[in-house]
């Protein structure tokens, strides 16, 4: 047995007998903990996928408190109160002279200025000279029209008179011949009653004394008629001779508007001509602007233009101080959304005043007691419908509307109650968010 298996070991080629084990005879036993140990990166894969979740779900919440988050420091918030209500209209102005005549050519000339832009004139000094041959000639030629017709007026009155003397001549020797003609009725009159004369010539005297009566009343008609007439037309003489001397006042005083006077006491703003140059009809030649009156123009929106009126109060700022001024004209007229008016000081004009001074104009169109308001933000108007109100931490966006609007306030028609802190800063970047979360 040793031999036979020794001989087995040293021969290598040998069949080998192999020896029978026990592992046919074990079985594997399987637990609970077993099968958990071999699932266990399936349960942790679905505890990282939980985890995963929940952590994008914080991070969306997160970002979305952020976007409806803003620091306190950014906000100016306003406190609702009932108190006086001012509502008022603010401008910017400018300082204009209230008197700035320009002057302008009467005749087309040859201009010759004896003043310079600047200087301080008087009123009636002579700023400049217009030659004009044309209207001088002019003048003198309906001159001497006039001339004539005086000279015509004068003939004609003597015609008058030639004409109501013949007239009253013949009137007269009307008369006379009626006296003449009752003379020789009387003669054959008494003829007659002593049967001296015929019926006939009797008859003949009677009738002499009506025709020297007709031609009476008719000669006194006629000097009637004839004074009638010739008043008529001395009257028409008259008439032409007063026509032309309209024109020739009217151009004496165009003449003498060829010296240019200053209508008030003032400085030479601008000079509108070349010196000697030529200029036309109604060119404009020279302004002069009067420093003792200056107003303030101003320019507001067309939403306020029905609301001002003349006579309103207004208040001016100038270099910071302020000055009470009233209203003296609005425009009409509406020029990109716009309309121009102007003020004047209500005293005193301040001293140092200069043309197209920069200035500030307010102007108050109600006032009203016991007023629900709050301080007005940049763009909070009365078109505007929801405002932020502020509680504790939170911002609430709730609907309101409101009124009249002023330069600084607003006035609370309903959504609000005394006390109520609103945000009166621009809040465009939250998007009409519902709530906001105020951070500090």
């Amino acid at each position: 047995m040793k031999i036979a298996r020794l001989k087995a070991l040293s021969d290598p080629n040998a069949p080998t007998t192999g020896i029978r084990g026990t592992i046919g005879q074990d079985a594997a036993v399987k637990t609970a903990q077993d099968a958990w140990y071999r699932k266990r990166w399936v349960h942790l894969a679905g505890i990282g996928a939980v985890l995963l979740i929940a952590a994008f779900i914080w991070a969306g919440r997160a970002w979305i408190d952020s976007s409806h988050t803003v620091q306190a420091d950014r906000l100016r918030i306003a406190a609702v109160q009932r108190a006086h209500f001012i509502r008022d209209v603010a401008a910017q102005g400018t300082v204009i002279a209230a008197v700035n005549p320009t002057l302008f050519a009467v005749a087309p000339g040859n201009i010759a200025y004896q003043v310079h832009a600047g200087d301080v004139v008087k009123k009636g000094q002579v700023l400049a000279t217009l030659e004009s041959p044309e209207l001088n000639n002019e003048y003198e030629r309906e001159r001497a029209t006039l001339e004539g017709l005086n000279a015509a007026v004068s003939r004609q009155e003597i015609e008058v008179r030639r004409s109501m003397l013949h007239s009253q001549q013949q009137a007269d020797l009307a008369q006379v011949a009626i006296k003449a003609a009752e003379r020789e009725l009387k003669r054959a009159q008494w003829a007659w009653d002593q049967r001296a004369i015929s019926e006939r010539d009797y008859k003949r005297a009677q009738d002499d004394v009506s025709t020297a009566k007709l031609n009476f009343d008719q000669a006194h008609d006629n000097t009637g008629l004839e004074r009638d007439s010739l008043k008529l037309d001395f009257r028409a003489r008259k008439l032409d001779r007063d026509r032309q001397a309209l024109v020739v006042e009217s151009l004496k005083r165009r003449v003498d508007e060829l010296n240019v006077q200053s209508p008030v006491d003032g400085m030479v703003a601008n000079l509108a001509q070349p010196e000697k140059s030529k200029v036309a009809e109604s060119a404009p030649l020279i302004t002069v602007v009067d420093l003792t009156a200056f107003e303030i123009e101003f320019q507001v929106a067309e939403t306020y233009a029905g609301e001002i009126k003349p006579a309103m109060g207004a208040e001016i700022t100038l270099e910071g101080r302020k000055h009470l001024g009233v209203v003296t004209a609005i425009s009409p007229e509406v020029r990109q959304n716009q309309v121009t008016g102007r003020v004047k000081f209500a005293k005193d004009q301040p001293p140092g005043l200069r043309q197209n001074q920069r200035t500030s104009v307010r102007i108050v169109l109600d006032e009203r007691d016991n007023v629900l308001k709050f301080e007005r933000g940049s763009l909070i108007d009365e078109a505007t419908s929801s405002v932020y109100i502020v509680r504790d931490d939170r911002a609430l966006r709730v609907p309101v509307a409101l009124g009249a609007a002023s330069v600084s306030e607003i006035e609370v028609l309903r959504g609000l109650a005394s006390g109520d802190r609103v945000i009166i800063s621009d809040t465009r970047d939250f998007n009409e968010a519902p709530e906001l979360l105020i951070a500090d």
